[in-house]
Order: structure tokens, then sequence, then C-alpha cells
């Protein structure tokens, strides 16, 4: 079987608890907290500034460089626009022995422009893909945006499904929004808190996969660099491919 070893982060477009924008920091936290976890899967939101051009505020080559991962938002077709790092504000990583075979990005509907990006990968020769989205703040649109995820996984080929980010579900059971019913498959994983960095009361940062019991060892990393450079902090965990 295939580990996957897996990290998500919301950057808060470089903005710190402090209220100050540094991009650094957010690149010196991604070096000192998430590069000695090895992930395979590096998966950011809020990457990109909020308003149109969305352009982009990390530096990316930076971060490819210190984690060894590849940048995958690397073709117009799946970044936002030409000024943009991700679509909007997710970017993803991945390491070079996983090979890509498609990707997509999904335009998901809401006041605040969501979307996803989906790769699908072959994992030491088991097939799986990888999701990375930022999902809205209220539920009757989580609802919404994930009954279009379920839409897509429907017209793709099945496989082993990973989706990680921000999906603003602070339920521990998780809600409606990821019934088995309405997104065509069951998406599970460990629950752990992580908003806001100060305190976390919620688990707004999931990683979740539809085969059952596949995410392990998920954690939430609490450190001063971390801590600083964003409201969210991140998580990682294994994703199991058998």
């Amino acid at each position: 079987m295939a580990e996957l070893r897996c990290a998500t982060w919301n950057v808060h477009r470089a903005k710190g608890k402090d209220g100050v924008v540094d991009p650094e920091r957010v690149v010196g936290a991604i070096e000192t907290a998430i590069v000695p976890y090895g992930a395979d899967v590096l998966a950011l939101q809020e990457a990109d500034e909020e308003c149109r051009p969305h352009a982009g505020i990390l530096d990316i080559a930076r971060i490819a460089e210190s984690t060894g991962l590849e940048y995958v938002n690397d073709r117009p077709n799946l970044r936002w626009g030409l000024q943009s790092d991700g679509f909007l504000g997710t970017i993803l990583f991945l390491h070079p022995r996983l090979k890509r075979t498609h990707a997509d990005v999904i335009d998901l509907p809401g006041h605040c422009h969501r979307g996803v990006i989906s790769v699908e990968i072959v994992a030491d020769g088991r097939p799986c893909r990888i999701m990375s989205t930022h999902l809205s703040l209220t539920q009757p649109l989580r609802i919404i945006q994930m009954r279009v995820i379920g839409q897509y996984l429907r017209r793709r080929p099945k496989m082993q499904t990973v989706l990680l980010g921000d999906l603003n579900e602070w339920r521990p059971w998780n809600g409606i929004a990821f019934s088995e019913r309405l997104v065509g498959t069951a998406l599970r994983g460990p629950v752990k808190r992580t908003f806001p960095t100060g305190w976390p009361i919620l688990p707004l940062d999931r990683i979740l996969t539809d085969a059952p019991g596949q995410v392990q060892d998920v954690r939430a990393i609490d450190t001063l660099q971390t801590n600083l450079a964003s409201d969210h902090r991140p998580l990682t965990g294994m994703v199991i491919v058998p």
C-alpha cells in the first residue's frame, strides 16, 4: 500500500494574528514546521490576494525548493489568472514520485469565490485523487458546494479520493454537506481543532478520504512560528492508499 503524508494550511493571506501581513513569515513557518514532517502533499488556502486579480503573495519557488515538492498549479488553466499562484487562493504541491495523470479546477457557487483543485495521481502504482478546497462559512452554501464536488466525482473515473483544506465545518461529527447521500461517497477522517491559533476550539481544517479508516496520525501543528503567521493551525495526517 502507499502512504501519503498530507499537510494543509489556511495561511490567511499572510496576515498574522498580530494584524501584520508578512508572506516571509508564512514561508519561514512552512520551513520550520512542515518541512520536517516530510509531506508528500501540501495544500494551502487563502494563498492569493482576496480581490481580483487574485495576485500571488508567496514565494512559490522557495516553498517548492524547501519542501522538495512540485508546484501543481504550474499551468495557466490551473490558476485563476496570470497574476495568480493558485485557483482562488488554493495552491497544491505534490511529491515528484506521485505521477500526475489528470488535473482540473472546479468553480464553486457562493457569494465569496471558492474553488477546488483536483489532481489524479498514481502513488506507488495505486491510483488516487487529491482534492484541495476552501469551502464557505455557511452550511447551506457548503451543501451546494459539496454537491457540485460530488457531481464532478461521478463523472470522473472511480478511485480513492482525498479531500483536504479549510472545509469550514465546525461540527466534529460533520454536517449534512459531507453525507454520502449528498456527495455520493463517504468522506471521513479524524477531527482536530485548528482555529483560532491561540486557543483552537473549531476543527475547520480537515483531511478526509473515502477509504474507511485510512486517515491516521492527524495532528494540528502548534509552534510559535505557525501561530504568529496565520489564524489557522496547519493540519497533518497520513492517508493510506490500499
